[in-house]
C-alpha cells in the first residue's frame, strides 16, 4: 500500500506541476480512484482539517523514506528501491 501511495503522491505532484505550467498530463493507467484519493488524504491529514499541509506531506514522505530504508543507513539503495515496488515515471522539471 505504501509503495502505491508513493507512486500516487508522485503522480499528484506531477499533475499539479503540469497544471501550474498549463501543460497537459497524460492519463496514467494506474490513476487513483476517488476512494483512493480520500484514503491517501486521511493518511496524511494528521490534524483532520480536510487538507494536507506541506508539513503533513513532508512528515508522511519522511516516514515512508524511513520505512523503505531497511538498513537504516539514511540513504536508499538499489536493493531497497527494487524491493519497494516503486515504478519510475518521467521526472517533472521542478524549479526550472
Amino acid at each position: 500500500m505504501a509503495c502505491g501511495v508513493l507512486f500516487a503522491v508522485g503522480s499528484f505532484v506531477e499533475s499539479a506541476l503540469a497544471q501550474k505550467q498549463d501543460t497537459p498530463v497524460k492519463q496514467d493507467k494506474l490513476a487513483l480512484s476517488d476512494s483512493d484519493v480520500k484514503q491517501l488524504l486521511l493518511m496524511m491529514d494528521t490534524d483532520k482539517s480536510g487538507r494536507v499541509s506541506k508539513k503533513e506531506f513532508l512528515d508522511f514522505m519522511s516516514s515512508e523514506f524511513d520505512r523503505l530504508d531497511s538498513d537504516k543507513s539514511g540513504e536508499l539503495d538499489v536493493k531497497e528501491l527494487t524491493q519497494s515496488g516503486l515504478h519510475l515515471k518521467a521526472r517533472p522539471n521542478v524549479g526550472k
